[in-house]
């Protein structure tokens, strides 16, 4: 893969599935590189295999779709160019689109009511005057914002106390004629605090959702479910714990609705805020109050904090669990009985949809983005194709696992991906964010870039890392940059010893706690030909007060005994770094704040250690994911530059056309 094959990905989303089981409906984002956006349309794909997946809509970004519960509808998100995403109705049987709501930060992903008459679905709804609410009212000249709270903001997001997101429900009277107008959406729910996760009760008399609203919400990280009637009356709180709630869901074949199904973090700690490694798994709950009951065991089974999806159908729940590496797709029996893996092995399952008696998952590995499968008793079927284009090039490279053995005797599980060719290659050891998140068997862009442009990538899951048990998730609280720094350096010293890879020609790289990571083993060996530290969580003592989670994230990670806190530091030992150090960061990363950044760019620079510093503007700290195309283009770009430099590779054409030093233009990208 080089940088500009960007626009050869395709990413499905997750399916959803005819109430007959016969089509599947998904929509495929790419990125468009030319418009600097990103486009998505809605596919039908037949389940049977009948027939190749077809365009089904040609909006500028269709998401979200799901079927009516009749089978007649299909609503969906849909946004134009540079707009925001509404809420859109699609006749099954032929027609155009409807647009269904004009909100002016836009609507969340529709939920049909079982009578297939009513959505809900979940909206921000700015405060008067703010966020182009008022003409002639730029975001500069706004009145200045009081903070009275703890949690006030989030990254991607923005400030959040000024636009509380809440339930909206919208009835479809003559929804299939287009000379009725569409009544106004209802909003079910109000106050300060957020609400999310909408759900119906089977026979529509009841919203399900998410919040918080008990007297610590503000301190912890505890989420209950609420419940009340589509007009917002008689609300009622279900669950009164110390858990973290989420993705609530009904049983849709037991009409009394007795029984509500969540993924759940279930025990947050005396404080609510001992997160650190808490796996978030499969729970039910009574409807009428109570305590959320894992059905799966939460040591083992994380269904991970980007997937929390539970689906419930045919008397089965089905949820997808991180294992070492791998996402499985699991097929848990309500009544009872051990869970029944649909999708294992060298996958990674990123969406579900079941109709029909038919399951169809999207499913990633190491050379697609995703790929829908099928799956029926005793037969499965690959649906499409959608990673062709990119496979054509013939530029992906298969990964291979191998576990390395730490100084204490613990296994080390990692990849290592190598370029076509003889060896010895130059080595780029690469570290994950989170810490609590995982390596795996999933289609990662830039590691494919690397490689192809001549380099061993190097890929592990050190202590610290998600999908191998809680235990082994948290034996870094307050000790982060031991266990886990001595497994990713002993994965290092043995991938080393094969004979294709290049012991002399090493550099290190990461982002978030990958950053972390960077920083602090080039603040403890010089082993390394060069490095880059990209929004990296670098010091603990500033980020409690800059970033977005810093209030509960730094405690929990490192402690709050001072000497404890410079032990774990990256930066306290910054000032022992000589290896040449591109730091990257986003401008307006709220997670791991600017300032992370720039203070190790600044002591670098001023003890003359070769630095440079890399800032995209109007970014965040998804850049390298979901960061304008033109952004994620230069920043490969910029990478391949920076190792061009300090380890050439006759593949790195990168590097040939960026001389070393040199810097691209902003726009040429």
């Amino acid at each position: 893969m080089r940088p500009a094959d960007l626009d050869l990905l395709r990413a499905p989303g997750v399916a959803t599935v005819s109430p007959d089981g016969s089509t599947a409906v998904v929509a495929v984002t790419r990125l468009d590189l030319d418009a600097d956006e990103y486009r998505s349309q809605l596919w039908a794909v037949p389940t049977d295999a009948s027939a190749p997946a077809r365009p089904l809509t040609h909006g500028h970004r269709d998401t979200a779709p799901v079927f009516s519960p009749d089978g007649r509808w299909l609503a969906f998100l849909g946004a134009e160019s540079g707009g925001t995403p509404q809420l859109h109705l699609l006749p099954t049987g032929g027609g155009e689109a409807r647009r269904l709501t004009d909100h002016p930060l836009g609507a969340g992903a529709p939920v049909w009511a079982p009578d297939s008459t009513r959505l809900a679905y979940t909206a921000r709804v700015p405060e008067p005057g703010r966020y182009g609410t008022a003409d002639d009212v730029d975001a500069d000249a706004e009145a200045p914002r009081l903070i009275t709270t703890l949690h006030y903001r989030s990254d991607d997001v923005g400030f959040t106390t000024d636009r509380r997101r809440h339930v909206f429900v919208l009835d479809l009277p003559g929804a299939d004629d287009d000379v009725v107008p569409v009544p106004e959406p209802v909003q079910v729910t109000s106050g300060d605090h957020d609400d999310s996760d909408v759900a119906w009760h089977p026979a529509g008399t009841e919203l399900v959702f998410v919040s918080a609203r008990h007297a610590r919400a503000d301190r912890d990280l505890v989420t209950d479910l609420f419940a009340c009637r589509p007009d917002g009356s008689h609300l009622r709180r279900v669950t009164e714990s110390r858990a973290a709630c989420s993705a609530p869901t009904y049983d849709p074949d037991d009409p009394q609705g007795r029984t509500i199904y969540l993924a759940a973090q279930v025990d947050l700690g005396p404080d609510g805020v001992d997160f650190v490694a808490r796996n978030t798994t499969l729970c039910r709950v009574d409807a009428a109050g109570g305590h959320p009951q894992p059905l799966l065991d939460p040591e083992w089974h994380d269904l991970g904090a980007d997937f929390g999806r539970v689906v419930v159908a045919d008397g089965d729940a089905f949820v997808a669990v991180q294992k070492q590496g791998a996402v499985e797709l699991l097929r848990v029996p309500l009544a009872g009985g051990e869970p029944e893996p649909l999708v294992d092995g060298p996958f990674t399952t990123r969406g579900i949809g079941v109709g029909g008696g038919v399951v169809v998952g999207t499913v990633a590995h190491d050379r697609s983005a995703g790929e829908l499968l099928a799956i029926t008793p005793g037969r499965r079927r690959l649906l499409t194709a959608f990673g062709s284009r990119l496979q054509a090039t013939g530029r992906l490279h298969a990964m291979r696992e191998k576990t390395a053995t730490a100084p204490d005797g613990y296994p080390v599980h990692g990849w290592i991906t190598t370029p076509s060719g003889p060896g010895p290659h130059p080595v780029l050891l690469t570290v994950h964010g989170g810490p609590y998140s995982q390596y795996g068997w999933s289609l990662l862009d830039e590691t494919q870039v690397y490689v192809e442009a001549g380099y061993a990538v190097l890929q592990c899951n050190p202590r610290g890392s998600s999908g191998y048990g809680q235990e082994h998730g948290r034996v870094v609280k307050e000790h982060l940059g031991e266990l886990d720094a001595e497994d990713v350096v002993a994965f290092l010293d043995e991938a080393l010893q094969e004979p294709d890879l290049d012991d002399t020609r090493v550099g290190i790289m990461g982002g978030s706690y990958g950053g972390y990571m960077t920083t602090l083993l080039l603040g403890r060996t010089q082993r390394f030909a060069a490095g880059i530290s990209e929004r990296a969580f670098n010091d603990p003592v500033s980020f409690v007060g800059s970033s977005d989670i810093g209030y509960f994230f730094a405690d929990q990670y490192v402690g709050t005994d001072p000497e404890r806190i410079a032990v774990q530091s990256a930066l306290a030992g910054a000032h022992r770094i000589t290896t040449p150090t591109l730091v990257i960061h986003s401008e307006e990363d709220w997670r791991c704040p600017l300032e992370q950044g720039t203070r190790l760019y600044v002591e670098l620079k001023r003890r003359g250690v070769h630095t440079e510093l890399l800032l995209f503007p109007g970014e965040g700290h998804e850049l390298s994911r979901s960061g304008r195309p033109r952004h994620r283009l230069a920043r490969l770009e910029h990478v391949l530059r920076w190792w061009g430099r300090w380890l050439p590779t006759p593949g790195n054409s990168t590097a040939a056309a960026l001389p070393a030093g040199s810097e691209p233009e902003p726009t040429a990208s």
